[in-house]
């Protein structure tokens, strides 16, 4: 992850922070020090920020070790100076699972919650208001007190039934369990977009922070509903019904010269790389590798050394959805589709696209169609 640092495995779950987080600590002491003067208070305010990250660290753990028990993979979590990400392969599908999978979350903040609301009251209680009023500094009584608000404003603010919030999640799920997936979705987005509005609206005149979360909220709740109609519309399909039959092949000692004169002369702009025996698929020429090979190392550089070599070999009878997922959360351009130990296709997510505009037009025309017989 060229963003971040890795810092190691939980439960077999890569842990990243990403590297902007060095900047919130950093902005973190500059304005305690500055109000307060105090190294002291600094340090202070940066372990509680650290704290909180912890308590968000948890709160996405709480989403993968609940996803695990329905068979879905979170390969990593990377805490971001906005909260953390839980890179889960997908959600799964039965309501009531994505119902405990997305509940998981805002429940670890409310025990973290109860046990430091325990904690505060065993050794002294809460302070009172004229107390609050009059603390001042980050002592580290305060460290655990603010840590137990936060908690609970995390637990309570995921819980709005808005996507990319879990409570969008949640209410998506409820709705689910009642009519159709991708109905539930659109009645959730929609609701999720009504609300986005409202934090826009008041933010303008408030807070803000309100006016950027609403526009969070927003895309967040469009993308939501682009990426369920999506896989509506792939439901059923195979990799087959998008696979290319035609197209061009290199081997690995063949010259960035002869990649780019194919590249300049096809319409093709990614090309398999083949071993010897030209069986079996060894690697994956972009028509980025070719520009950046022939810059940085000449035209007589041989394609094996600015190939890719990480392939996502599928089969024609594979779903077409699952296969697109994955190639877009890992990034893959192309993958060969093999019929055995046969090659006998590839496919990209160029044409993946075409076919649900296709698919698209389809629908549209059926919708069309419904009305005209009303």
């Amino acid at each position: 992850m060229k963003s971040g640092w890795y810092l190691g495995r939980l439960a077999g779950i890569k842990i990243y922070i990403h590297w902007t987080f060095l900047i919130l600590l950093g902005w973190i002491m500059i304005a305690y020090y500055r109000q307060h003067n105090s190294v002291h208070e600094a340090m202070l305010g940066v372990g509680f920020i650290i704290l909180l990250f912890v308590c968000v660290f948890l709160h996405e753990l709480g989403h993968a070790l609940m996803a695990r028990r329905f068979k879905v993979t979170t390969k990593s979590i990377t805490i971001l100076p906005i909260g953390g990400l839980a890179s889960m392969e997908k959600m799964p599908e039965k309501p009531l699972h994505e119902l405990l999978v997305a509940i998981a979350g805002p429940l670890v903040n409310f025990v973290i919650a109860a046990v430091l609301y325990v904690y505060l009251h065993a050794t002294g209680g809460f302070p009172t208001l004229e107390e609050l009023q009059t603390m001042q500094g980050m002592s580290a009584d305060k460290v655990v007190l603010n840590l137990f608000y936060a908690n609970l404003i995390l637990g309570l603010f995921n819980l709005v039934p808005a996507f990319p919030m879990d409570g969008g999640r949640i209410l998506r799920s409820l709705l689910a369990m009642k009519m159709d997936k991708t109905r539930a979705t659109d009645i959730a987005a929609s609701i999720g977009r009504f609300l986005a509005v409202m934090f826009i609206f008041f933010g303008i005149f408030f807070d803000f922070w309100l006016v950027f979360i609403g526009i969070f909220i927003y895309l967040g709740a469009g993308a939501e509903n682009a990426q369920q109609a999506t896989r509506s519309l792939l439901e059923g399909v195979t990799v087959a019904a998008a696979m290319i039959t035609d197209y061009k092949t290199l081997f690995p000692t063949d010259t960035i010269r002869k990649a780019a004169d194919m590249l300049l002369r096809s319409q093709d702009n990614e090309f398999l790389v083949m071993d010897i025996n030209n069986e079996r698929a060894v690697g994956v020429l972009t028509r980025e590798n070719i520009i950046k090979g022939l810059a940085e190392s000449g035209p007589d550089t041989r394609v094996q050394e600015v190939m890719q070599r990480h392939l996502c070999e599928v089969t024609e009878e594979m779903p077409l959805e699952e296969v697109y997922r994955k190639m877009l959360t890992e990034n893959i351009r192309v993958c060969p589709v093999y019929r055995g130990a046969e090659l006998i296709g590839i496919i990209d997510q160029e044409n993946i696209q075409e076919l649900i505009m296709v698919l698209m037009a389809r629908q549209r025309q059926g919708d069309n169609a419904m009305l005209a017989g009303i």
